[in-house]
């Protein structure tokens, strides 16, 4: 009987850390650091937008419209939510590698080009802006299910959990970068351009310069993009694409073989023999993958569609909050580039307390604990704090009592990046088999995404609606909801991907024919 297991897949299963591990890290996870820098740094300037582009002569500084307003930052999430079907569906298509390369270069094009515009008007500005910026959305979503793919695919069993998790975690650093790069961007300019604060002199308080302000924040996205495309190029195609999908065994055993630094024999025999024999050859839309994967797709997808709606919702209004609770003084206080000072600055202290930890003790955690365990944890206590935020609302607007409603909202965040805002990236690209584990993690995450939709613009309408206190409430039963659908999802802690995606038995079962 042949063995269970090609001998490249059971290399890589069981290999031990090795640098090529940490560097598929940086270079995965420099991509993750370029979606939320790019996603999060328009929250800190849309402030500043409103003031340059929607002044109209009155006693308070411009703001952005609303539609205006909801354009600007759930653009980019409707171009994230296409990318991701669409790249999602191409890396099972082409390979990992070649699709990869398209999305980085088209991330680092969209970042420059949306801190240019066309024309002065506010209209002009506005259009091109969200033009880019959807095209940027559109290159960030192909970004999710390749990563996450191309990572659980070069991991080995013991570590996998951990490595996918930290390419993630990546997302922690750009937001504290955006926040950074907003700081220092703003100091320069504020230093250069001394301006009076609103109240004092309404024109003279939005200096022109300010207008550099928002576009060197925005193109300074194609940074990081840029530095590791060099390195994404020269990765090998993924083993597990080469062999399950593409068939070609030999390719595949002579690119780890260089990874790995081990000899490992090719057995195209064995692919070929799997060919023949069938039993895993079934499409997305076919009977037998609703019967072996269909509740695991649903409860993926659900669990990141309700954790997004939460996450995301909080996330893009921090500094309504903040203002609310009398964290960033009221804007006539300030000039127009102090205002980005202080919102960059209060955001880049909730992510340095609260979301980058989060993150990492996920990393440290998840193949000890197990996913499922990690993601009902922090649902759960997601409600918790939403709730004690929500039904004693009033007393946290109290003068003294800002500090412990920002701890409560920072635990919230905590409980989100050490909790499903980690799992449900990490368990769709574990559970799938090869040939559709990049379109299955597509479509989770394109879920996610359509809930990050509705936690962005419905937060918008709901606060104007309901108040902010009721919100909170809808929020807390959202978390609850994801809490129960978390049950739909197994847990892949110390499986090979082939035992989680039946792959394994489909081998044994022609195995035994060929014997």
């Amino acid at each position: 009987m042949a063995k269970e297991q090609l001998q490249v897949l059971n290399a890589l299963d069981v290999a031990k850390t090795q640098w090529y591990h940490f560097t598929a890290i940086v270079i995965a996870g420099m991509g993750f650091f370029t979606d939320a820098y790019d996603l999060f740094c328009i929250s800190l300037v849309t402030k500043l937008l409103g003031r340059l582009y929607y002044y109209d002569g009155s006693n308070n500084p411009g703001s952005l419209p609303s539609n205006v307003s909801s354009a600007i930052n759930g653009v980019a999430f409707c171009g994230t939510l296409a990318g991701q079907l669409f790249f999602g569906w191409l890396g099972d298509k082409m390979g990992r590698k070649r699709v990869y390369g398209m999305t980085l270069m088209l991330m680092v094009i969209c970042s420059l080009a949306s801190g240019l515009s066309f024309g002065k008007e506010p209209k002009s500005v506005m259009v091109t802006l969200c033009f880019f910026r959807f095209w940027l959305g559109f290159g960030i979503g192909g970004d999710y299910p390749l990563s996450a793919t191309i990572m659980s695919e070069y991991a080995n069993k013991k570590t996998r959990g951990a490595f996918i998790a930290a390419v993630f975690a990546m997302q922690g650093f750009g937001i504290l970068a955006g926040g950074m790069v907003a700081i220092i961007v703003s100091s320069i300019f504020k230093g250069l351009h001394p301006a009076p604060a609103f109240e004092f002199d309404h024109v003279g308080s939005t200096v022109p310069e300010a207008d550099y302000v928002w576009r060197i924040i925005l193109m300074f996205g194609a940074l990081p993009a840029l530095a590791t495309y060099y390195w994404r190029m020269k990765m090998p195609e993924t083993a597990r694409y080469t062999a399950l999908v593409a068939k070609n065994a030999k390719q595949a055993a002579s690119d780890m073989s260089k990874v790995l630094e081990v000899e490992i024999e090719a057995e195209q025999e064995k692919i070929e023999q799997q060919e023949t024999g069938g039993g895993n050859d079934f499409g997305l839309f076919s009977r037998e993958f609703v019967k072996r994967h269909g509740l695991h797709l649903v409860g993926t997808a659900t669990t990141w569609f309700l954790l997004d709606i939460a996450y995301y919702s909080q996330n893009l209004f921090q500094k309504d909050i903040f203002s609310a609770i009398g964290w960033i003084p009221p804007a006539k206080t300030m000039n127009a580039i102090e205002e980005v000072y202080k919102i960059a600055r209060a955001q880049t202290l909730i992510a340095l307390c609260s979301t980058v930890p989060g993150y990492w003790f996920t990393v440290a955690l998840i193949d000890r604990v197990g996913r499922f365990a990690i993601q009902l944890m922090g649902f759960f206590f997601m409600t918790v704090f939403m709730f004690a935020l929500a039904i004693p609302y009033h007393h946290w607007t109290l003068k003294g009592n800002q500090i412990g409603f920002v701890v409560m909202y920072s635990l919230t965040f905590f409980f989100a990046n050490f909790g499903p805002n980690a799992t449900t990236f990490v368990v769709p690209a574990e559970i799938f088999p090869a040939r559709l584990r990049s379109t299955c993690h597509g479509i989770s995450a394109a879920a996610g995404k359509a809930g990050a939709m509705v936690g962005a613009f419905g937060f918008i309408y709901a606060e104007k609606g309901i108040g902010v206190r009721n919100t909170l409430i809808i929020l807390g039963v959202v978390n609850v909801c994801g809490f129960f659908f978390t049950f739909l999802v197994p847990e892949s802690k110390g499986k090979s991907l082939e035992e989680m995606s039946g792959e394994a038995e489909d081998q044994q079962a022609v195995d035994n024919n060929v014997v």
